[in-house]
């Protein structure tokens, strides 16, 4: 088989990989439009106050200590203890839901029926006000990330490939670990939002939420479940990416790479938030492996949006996004 093949081929396989990576965070976007109509920009802080809040709560950190420091004079860091990884995760889940319930109540109580764009400017202030709580709370500098999860080159894999194609493919094992974890994750997060009665609930209410209160849901519980399961998301998010590029503030700026997956795969649709990923993965391997060269190289950075400029053109609603129709 020529080496050109085979080197296609592994960047392929990397490119689902990476594909799988921004699909994570795209979930949490598509969670919180099917039951608001809104783009939740805060999304990519949330995965950074997730992934902040797991390490300082695996490694004792102590909470505002910086603050505390400056007003009392102490120097205070750590509580002189280490929590197990799972054990941190679950007291991380509980942040996360005692978090939604608190933007329920300080927010989105009062912006019922308000239109979508008064809703998506209160997330882009509920993101900058996270991001500068979770350098409070926790501290700016750069945060390494283990709970455990496998690193580096997958052996398994390289020998398995070179025992067929004679030439091994380099693939990471948090990236495995990754496509798992994102497979079991929308098929949860599907069978919930398809069969369950809290599921219909969050369609009825991203519908019309006058409509929604008239029959009987509970819009606040209804907002406090959908927020708590994208912050869910969003712990897995920046489980997977602290673990591989470190704990630091620019993992929020994952939300732009979320961007052209929801264009692609749909703002409504769980499953397409991964076939979007996945598309966008494979797509800026693939043109940076044979087009790159080319032009200089670098098209990785730009890639995913003009793709996405073009399914705005020719098909604006993405590939499962459900298209609507409105008589004026």
């Amino acid at each position: 088989m020529p080496d050109q093949l085979l080197f296609a081929m592994e960047v392929t396989l990397n490119g689902l990989m990476a594909g799988v990576m921004y699909a994570l965070v795209a979930l949490g976007f598509v969670l919180i439009y099917k039951a608001s109509g809104i783009f939740n920009y805060a999304q990519g802080v949330l995965a950074l106050f997730a992934a902040l809040t797991l390490v300082g709560i695996q490694q004792g950190q102590v909470p505002f200590a910086h603050l505390i420091n400056a007003m009392t004079g102490m120097h205070v860091s750590h509580f002189g203890w280490t929590v197990p990884s799972v054990l941190a995760i679950i007291l991380t889940a509980g942040v996360m839901v005692g978090l939604a319930v608190i933007i329920e109540k300080l927010v989105l109580k009062h912006l019922v029926n308000q239109a979508p764009i008064i809703l998506f400017m209160a997330t882009i202030g509920l993101a900058y006000f996270l991001e500068g709580f979770g350098d409070v709370m926790w501290g700016a500098d750069i945060k390494k990330l283990d709970v455990g999860l496998p690193q580096g080159i997958s052996e398994t894999v390289e020998s398995v490939t070179d025992s067929i194609f004679g030439y091994g493919f380099f693939i990471d094992n948090l990236d495995i670990v990754a496509t798992v974890v994102a497979v079991l994750l929308v098929t949860a997060l599907t069978l919930f939002s398809q069969y369950s009665k809290q599921g219909r609930a969050l369609r009825a209410v991203a519908d019309d939420h006058q409509a929604a209160l008239s029959v009987g849901i509970s819009l606040r519980f209804i907002w406090i479940l959908v927020w708590s399961i994208a912050g869910f998301v969003a712990l897995v998010a920046g489980i997977m990416w602290g673990s591989k590029s470190g704990v630091q503030f620019s993992l929020s700026l994952i939300a732009l790479k979320a961007l052209p997956v929801l264009m692609l795969g749909g703002f409504t649709s769980i499953p397409g938030a991964i076939v979007g990923g996945l598309i966008i993965g494979v797509g800026e391997k693939l043109f940076e492996f044979a087009i790159g060269p080319m032009i200089g190289g670098a098209t990785e950075n730009w890639f995913a949006y003009v793709l996405a400029l073009i399914f705005l053109v020719f098909r604006p609603q993405g590939l499962f996004g459900e298209k609507i129709i409105e008589r004026v």
